[in-house]
């Protein structure tokens, strides 16, 4: 055997001894074969995709890059009534532009601004990195400077436009842009276009605005500070948060050194100079200034709270509102609070709340939140405040409507006008005549706004239906409710006048809302509507409002100083006493709020009034001043039902009429009730049929009501309570029904209210200030 056999030999028996020859692992190279097809495959598709987006990008124009990005408000005419900003743009051209300030924005907007051509992928694995890592680049994101032009020139900054698309377009746009135009082109626009807080446009304004001078006189800690004012300019602005726009202007000065566009001496000098140095005092008035800006100042501000919640920003995203406000209703609602041509007011802070809704729609056509406010912009909007009591408005909502919803009770139901007292308490209610008539029907209740009847109404259907019957109709209540909130809780005016138009279309509640139409800077248009849901039947409706129409027609009417001759209307008053423990500071009568809502087939108003300080020197209304509530609704009502149809309303079926002592009153059809029980207006006797079928109702449900009632009614000091009325509606407690406000504040004479039992909604507009507003005039 040849020594070369013997090794080959040797080394088979090796191998075998170790398990046989080695085994390559194929697995691992088709492993990284497919990776390498998936990547390739996910950037061909990723490719397309990009292009296929691309396809679609809308154009974008020199003007669109030149022009602000302001929000544009139109009224339901298609008319433009407020122009956010961009009537106080200064322009400033690239060559007037410092070179300072040129290097801040790039060092700390898009340091590799002038490398790329409009998209960077360094910048974009950069700023990956940061973010995974935790560290600092100065970048803000994976968008650069073109691309962020490109955002505020042609999209919506509104976090439901943030997309794949949206970014493919961007990017897409951004080189088109890079293509055209030169990199000092693009920095004059994006300079000229920010938004600078406090309404301002473009850093030429806000140099003015904030330190009186122009760019070019400005110091390096100045344009630092400005060039880092876009990122978050109402959080950096320097009157308002110093701190803030400290530590941003102090980040643009290291982004700055890092990018040696200065030195570290100069940083350091920069630095240490106080935020507040060379800030003037006065500021030219720049968010709203046309002539009609007092106009619609509350309704505008309403607007912008609409468009916040639906996701956009107004001061960035170029957007063209279009509202529902009836610019002609609008300026007679604020000349009839704001001259003495419509109405004698006792003085300039009597202030005023008021909402005129469409109720076939929810349209919120004309809101006033005040008047004489002087130079105030966007203050205390008491249209929409619900920290005051609704009074006897109250009644229709929580007592009678749900009666008649649930325990089918006629127009000419029996009803007690008896001594009562609130189960669990010594407090008595009575009445504003502290009277008792005895046993009267329910519309005459209603009509003349008797107390006693109401909370027994509310009593028989139970707190619980009440609350269904309320949440119906947008009202619902962080706390629940009690016995006494059946005469008063705290809504707003736009909740009422929402509430009373399901009386008048016949039982559908429409959300308000002001906004109707939303065009972004890139064309795209997003319709808003209120879309109905079944309130109440018509039924509900329809007899409701019969009863409502002689709140201003009868002469016993709570609310004839609101009667329109001719037309057809339905409505009511409410007013809210003094509680007994501050009833003797105010002369007799004296109540702290007064309402007057009502209602035509075309137009809901509602209308408080009042003072901000209530319990304050000189804060009540005189029993003849509640009636200016109603005068504003009967002025503004006349107004806009000029050119309006007058239709009046026709039963629905099921709904039958009868005469019943010389007036028409009406039942729904199986439950007429006891004839004999209900005759007129000023008969004794017990309950009618109805009413003892509900007696069923209120024995299972008084359980609930007995142990609610006390909670919210105990005599203990913090609750304000009376047993003697002056008013139309005097609560018994203090929560809800007018007693204290509310607010658990200070109520203006070193008395703090007690908020624990307040009933205040937590949704629909409940939009109250903890600030109010202060009278310039």
């Amino acid at each position: 055997m040849s020594s070369n056999q013997s090794n080959r030999e040797s080394r088979t028996a090796r191998r075998a001894s170790q398990g046989g020859p080695k085994k390559r692992r194929p697995w691992i190279k088709k492993t990284l074969k497919w990776l390498l097809v998936a990547f390739l495959a996910a950037i061909i598709l990723g490719a397309g995709l990009f292009f296929y987006y691309a396809q679609s990008a809308p154009s974008i124009t020199r003007s669109a890059l030149e022009s602000d990005t302001s929000t544009k408000v139109y009224d339901a005419n298609n008319n433009v009534v407020s122009r956010l900003g961009a009537q106080n743009r200064d322009y400033v051209k690239s060559k007037n532009i410092p070179g300072t300030l040129k290097s801040a924005v790039v060092s700390i907007e898009d340091r590799r601004f002038y490398k790329h051509h409009g998209v960077d992928p360094v910048r974009i694995f950069g700023a990956a990195l940061s973010n995974v890592t935790g560290s600092s680049l100065g970048l803000q994101g994976g968008s650069t400077l073109t691309q962020q032009l490109v955002k505020l020139s042609v999209f919506s900054t509104s976090n439901a436009d943030r997309t794949l698309k949206r970014k493919a377009q961007e990017a897409w746009l951004a080189i088109k842009v890079e293509q055209k135009y030169s990199k000092q082109q693009i920095l004059e626009f994006y300079i000229n276009k920010v938004y600078m807080g406090n309404g301002v446009y473009g850093m030429q304004t806000a140099a003015k605005y904030y330190y009186g001078k122009s760019l070019s006189r400005l110091s390096l800690p100045q344009l630092a500070l400005l060039a880092g004012m876009p990122q978050s300019p109402n959080s950096y602005d320097p009157i308002h948060y110093p701190k803030y726009a400290k530590y941003r202007r102090d980040q643009v000065l290291n982004a700055m050194t890092e990018n040696k566009a200065i030195t570290s001496a100069q940083a350091s000098e920069a630095k240490a100079t106080s935020i507040k140095a060379g800030l003037v005092k006065n500021h030219s008035i720049t968010a709203v200034n046309e002539k009609n800006a007092k106009v619609i100042d509350s309704y505008l501000k309403e607007v912008y709270s609409e468009l916040k919640a639906e996701g956009y920003n107004t001061n960035t995203d170029g957007l063209r509102v279009y509202t529902n406000l009836d610019m002609s209703a609008q300026r007679h609602l604020y000349s009839i609070a704001n001259s003495n041509n419509y109405v004698n007011y006792p003085s300039k802070k009597f202030q005023v709340g008021a909402t005129l809704v469409n109720p076939n729609n929810g349209k919120v056509l004309a809101m006033l939140g005040g008047r004489k406010v002087g130079n105030v912009s966007f203050g205390l909007n008491r249209a929409v405040q619900t920290d005051r009591s609704s009074g006897s408005t109250m009644k229709p909502l929580m007592d009678y409507g749900p009666a008649i919803e649930y325990l089918k009770y006629p127009t000419y139901q029996a009803v007690q006008d008896t001594p009562y007292t609130y189960a669990g308490t010594n407090k008595q209610l009575q009445d504003f005549d502290n009277k008792y008539e005895g046993s009267i029907t329910m519309r005459k209740a209603l009509v003349e706004s008797r107390n006693i009847p109401a909370i027994r109404t509310l009593e028989a259907v139970g707190l619980t239906r009440a609350t269904r019957f309320l949440g119906k109709l947008g009202m619902t209540f962080k706390n629940p409710l009690g016995l006494q909130n059946g005469i008063g809780a705290y809504i707003s005016s736009e909740q009422e006048a929402a509430a009373y138009s399901a009386f008048a279309n016949g039982g559908t509640y429409y959300k308000p809302h002001l906004v109707n139409r939303v065009v972004t800077a890139d064309g795209q248009s997003h319709a808003y509507a209120s879309k109905g849901s079944t309130a109440m039947s018509p039924a509900t409706a329809f007899m409701i409002t019969d009863m409502l129409k002689g709140v201003m027609t009868s002469p016993n009417g709570s609310g004839t100083t609101a009667n329109i001759s001719g037309l057809y209307q339905a409505g009511k008053t409410g007013t809210t006493a003094y509680p007994s423990d501050f009833a003797n500071q105010v002369p007799a009568s004296s109540a702290m709020d007064s309402w007057m809502t009502g209602y035509t087939k075309n137009f809901s108003l509602s209308v408080w009034t009042g003072y901000d300080r209530q319990f304050s020197a000189g804060g009540y209304i005189t029993q003849d001043q509640t009636k200016i509530a109603q005068e504003i609704y009967r002025s503004e009502m006349s107004y806009v039902q000029q050119n309006a149809s007058n239709e009046n309303w026709t039963a629905p079926s099921g709904v039958v009429a009868t005469q019943r002592g010389g007036t028409t009153e009406y039942y729904i059809d199986g439950y007429p009730g006891d004839a004999s029980a209900a005759g007129s207006s000023d008969s004794s006797g017990a309950f009618s049929q109805s009413s003892s079928a509900a007696s069923s109702v209120i024995q299972s449900s008084s359980s609930s009501v007995v142990t609610t009632t006390p909670s919210t009614q105990s005599s203990s000091s913090s609750q304000r309570e009376s047993s003697d009325v002056d008013q139309e509606q005097q609560p018994s407690g203090g929560n809800g029904a007018g007693g204290d406000g509310g607010n658990g504040g200070d109520d203006g004479n070193g008395t703090t209210t007690d908020s624990s039992t307040s009933t205040q909604p937590t949704t629909g507009s409940n939009k109250s200030e903890s600030t109010k507003s202060v009278d310039n005039d």
